[in-house]
């Protein structure tokens, strides 16, 4: 699941002409793109999603808006841990289900073994899928 969580404009600055910030989300810090929010100021509140600061929102609503998430329990944690640049855990599959279907969309992807494949290791020499 993928949410906008909102957090607190702690730092600004470029990252190779990028206007990158380090948001905080209730002492998780996060460094987010805030490309796509030029008005955003330190101090100021924005909804982030995959990494990236999609709105700014007062201090009223995010707080609004934590409390929500906050009753949702682990919920916010996890989300907060896989979050676009800057990371520090890398995304985990933990239920099975999901776990099964990207492990056969593995097997589907890799290429034929018997040598019928192509360049791109979808069909024969000449292209031909079998």
């Amino acid at each position: 699941m993928c949410l906008g969580i909102p957090g607190k404009v702690i730092e600004v600055h470029d990252v190779a002409g990028l206007r990158m910030g380090k948001v905080d989300f209730g002492g998780v810090r996060k460094e987010a793109c805030l490309a796509y929010t030029p008005e955003v100021e330190l101090g100021d509140y924005v909804i982030v999603h995959v990494g990236f600061a999609i709105s700014r929102v007062d201090e009223d609503e995010a707080m609004k808006t934590l409390e929500i998430l906050g009753s949702m329990g682990d919920m916010m944690a996890q989300e907060l841990a896989t979050m676009g640049p800057g990371m520090d855990a890398p995304a985990v599959v933990d239920d099975a289900p999901t776990a099964g279907l990207i492990a056969a969309l593995r097997q589907v992807s890799a290429p034929a073994r018997d040598g019928r494949e192509g360049s791109d290791g979808t069909g024969d020499a000449e292209g031909r899928v079998p």
